[in-house]
């Protein structure tokens, strides 16, 4: 801990230097210069102050006023130590901060006393702030726990969910960061975006439901099959519903809604343009231009030009022109996206493409 001795009289710094260092064990840091003093207080904290009123560049009332208004500096005790009986002074001393009086000449006993007292009161509020901190830090890593464990169960079920679907790990990685790039792109917040990275992969959950005789069936699925197909997004809505968690609720939002067509034409409600939640209308994006620029065991890669003019021409049709400009405008980042993550060897079996 720290004392600072204010005053410009080297005598009185003296008396109360020692008197100080007896009342506390702590060698106090006397300044001469009031400015001096403040110059001081930018680089380090006191603990308590003692403070004279009549100084020659600054009254003990003007270095109130600077000093409280320093970082750091609002609840730092500060007896002033004056022969000054004026209740006016006095009054505004108190309204600019200062703790206490003391009238010189200075009686030893009650001045111990009040150091002691003062500097009592500082070490609880030191501690009282350490434990808010403590608290504070305590706090933050039980949300991180819950939001590690909360990411450990989404990339879990997206994992399974890729198990059992031609799509690969890389498709998955791609269409995420093809998501958040485009969210970035019509300007909405990082945390979104971040949110959204972590969501989109549960797009295709409700796989886990489709029979394997129907996902993984080569040829062209016949109407019934594809019903039964459409139905893993209305399943995956189910399978993340009711969570109090945004990650999760979004990532329901867009297992529900990612194939669903801006024009209507879409499953499973057949919404249409703003009826469709934006982050499905961002993932259908992103998740149709890497299904068709990705080889599969069903299909070859189709060239990016090709891809990317799938998206043009269905542009306010399958896809929101928003979300389609926004990720066009980015193409070079889609073309770094995708030259970062590439697909390992294909995948033994085969699937029907949705």
């Amino acid at each position: 801990m720290s004392i600072l001795i204010v005053d410009d009289n080297d005598t009185n710094l003296s008396l109360l230097a020692t008197l100080a260092g007896k009342a506390s064990s702590i060698a106090p840091v006397c300044m001469n210069d009031p400015v001096d003093a403040l110059y001081w207080c930018e680089s380090h904290v006191p603990d308590l102050v003692l403070l004279d009123y009549r100084m020659p560049s600054l009254s003990g009332n003007e270095f109130l006023g600077i000093f409280r208004k320093m970082p750091g500096m609002a609840d730092i005790p500060i007896i002033m130590v004056t022969t000054e009986n004026d209740h006016a002074v006095r009054k505004q001393a108190f309204s600019l901060g200062v703790t206490e009086f003391l009238t010189k000449p200075v009686d030893t006993i009650e001045f111990s006393l009040r150091v002691r007292n003062l500097l009592a009161l500082r070490t609880a509020q030191t501690m009282l702030a350490d434990r808010a901190k403590l608290l504070e830090h305590e706090v933050e890593q039980a949300i991180a726990n819950v939001t590690a464990r909360e990411m450990e169960l989404v990339t879990r079920l997206a994992r399974a969910a890729e198990f059992r679907d031609p799509e690969t790990g890389a498709h998955i990685m791609r269409m995420a960061r093809y998501s958040a790039l485009i969210a970035r792109e019509l300007g909405l917040d990082a945390q979104w975006q971040d949110l959204l990275l972590k969501a989109a992969p549960m797009h295709d959950v409700g796989k886990l439901a489709t029979p394997d005789h129907i996902l993984l069936k080569p040829g062209r699925l016949d109407p019934d099959e594809m019903a039964i197909m459409r139905q893993h997004a209305k399943i995956g809505g189910h399978i993340l519903a009711g969570s109090d968690s945004p990650l999760i609720r979004l990532a329901e939002e867009i297992a529900c809604g990612h194939h669903e067509k801006y024009d209507g034409s879409g499953y499973p409600d057949g919404l249409a343009e703003e009826q469709i939640p934006l982050s499905a209308r961002i993932v259908a994006v992103a998740d149709v231009f890497d299904a068709l620029s990705s080889e599969r065991p069903y299909k070859p890669a189709w060239p990016l030009a090709e891809a990317r003019q799938y998206l043009e021409q269905n542009r306010g049709s399958h896809f929101c022109p928003l979300c389609t400009d926004a990720f066009l405008g980015a193409w070079d980042e889609v073309l770094a996206i995708r030259n970062s993550l590439p697909d390992p060897d294909p995948v033994p079996h085969h699937a029907h493409p949705l």
